[in-house]
């Protein structure tokens, strides 16, 4: 573990300031949209789709320019784009409350996109690969220990301030948080140090290590593996619930079992952060997605009752927190540290995109099929997912054409 010297005063300092302003950054901008976006439809009597779409095309926004947010970060510091991304999200809430007209409305989300693009994990992930270089996996996985209690804070305010000043009122007072706290803490906090310079006095210097080039195959079957395993969170997170509910599980247990899913994410980072950080990082992935396809089959050979449920939950939230390590770890360990933060850009703009798609297309498969068929499409990206990691091999020192950082 770090030395105290090292969170206060050295590069470790990243993971203490990020692991607040991501709560933050999630908490505004990612998690109330469920709660608000259906009284904002309501109030300017909009579709519950149109009013949705708008955070949908955020998300493609984000997709669309998070290659260009990640070489801003590897050439300039996490320091500087992530404070203009915050304030970005600031102006963004606040322009939200007067944005009546359904084209200023979509305008609007296309610049919280921009923002979120430069405020969530994967900017944050390239900070810390800038900071600390191919000893960047611990910091990842400490950093989405903090990031996983984001919900958990989120959904309570966000519901409480909606009760005592509305949505409007709720957006305005995130907007201020994101102006005054989390733009500051990204300014001024952040340690602008390359990893070179943040190298820890007490962790033994690494032998360098040969990784693949970030192009051709093993680049696209990367990018595809996460993009396809993207659909999965964003699909079941919009749909899981209401199948459940469908299933005949009451309401209050339904509620009960989604509870799971955020300790479930949290217990496997610190599993992983205990167990397995001597572990490839591409074979957690693929552990990773196995255990979500085992749940899949779980549900397809008992049926749906409270108890498979409660049990696709937990594997679920497993899967996704070891996924989301993986998603800054497997760049990292595969490609090298060189240009992480234009890499992590690379990956996040289709595994965005994806997640923008998600919702909408399983919300068409649910209209005109069953259930079974709605877990059927989602568990066949996680296939694609699983076939995309297990055909990637890792770089052997005498593979011609790897280089060595």
């Amino acid at each position: 573990m770090p030395a105290l010297r090292d969170v206060i005063a050295g590069p470790w300092r990243a993971v203490l300031v990020l692991g607040v302003t991501e709560i933050l950054a999630w908490g505004t901008i990612f998690y109330p949209p469920v709660l608000t976006v259906p009284l904002i439809a309501h109030e300017r009597g909009w579709s519950m789709s149109f009013a949705m779409g708008g955070f949908s095309l955020a998300l493609l926004t984000a997709g669309l320019v998070s290659p260009r947010v990640g070489m801003l970060i590897d050439r300039h510091g996490g320091h500087r784009v992530m404070s203009i991304g915050s304030l970005m999200a600031a102006l963004g809430l606040a322009l939200i409350v007067y944005a009546d007209h359904p084209a200023a409305y979509l305008a609007v989300w296309m610049l919280l996109g921009v923002a979120t693009a430069a405020t969530l994990y994967d900017p944050a992930f390239a900070t810390l690969g800038r900071i600390f270089g191919m000893a960047a996996r611990r910091p990842i996985t400490a950093l989405t220990l903090a990031g996983g209690f984001a919900s958990t804070v989120s959904w309570p305010v966000t519901h409480l301030l909606l009760n005592a000043i509305g949505w409007r009122g709720t957006y305005l007072v995130y907007a201020a948080v994101l102006a005054v706290v989390a733009a500051p803490l990204h300014a001024f906090a952040l340690p602008r140090a390359r990893a070179g310079a943040a190298a820890r006095s007490d962790q033994p210097a690494q032998a360098p290590s040969t990784v693949l080039p970030p192009t051709g195959w093993p680049f696209l079957l990367v990018a595809a593996a996460f993009a396809a395993y993207a659909f999965v969170p964003s699909g079941l997170s919009a749909h899981l619930l209401a199948i459940f509910a469908r299933a005949g599980i009451d309401a209050a247990t339904v509620v009960a079992i989604g509870a799971l899913f955020g300790p479930a994410q949290v217990a496997a980072r610190i599993c992983e952060l205990m167990v397995a950080r001597r572990i490839h990082p591409l074979f957690v992935a693929r552990f990773a997605v196995a255990m979500l396809l085992a749940a899949f089959a779980l549900l397809a050979l008992f049926g749906l009752s409270v108890a498979t449920a409660a049990a696709f939950a937990v594997m679920f939230g497993m899967a996704n927190g070891l996924l989301t390590i993986a998603r800054g770890a497997v760049p990292l360990a595969l490609f090298g540290a060189a240009g992480y933060g234009h890499l992590m850009g690379r990956i996040g703009g289709p595994y965005l995109v994806m997640q923008a798609i998600a919702p909408l297309a399983l919300a068409f498969v649910a209209e005109r099929t069953a259930d079974p068929t709605v877990l059927a499409v989602v568990a066949g990206f996680a296939a694609i997912s699983f076939i995309g990691f297990v055909a990637v091999r890792r770089p052997r020192p005498d593979k011609p054409g790897s280089r060595v950082p």
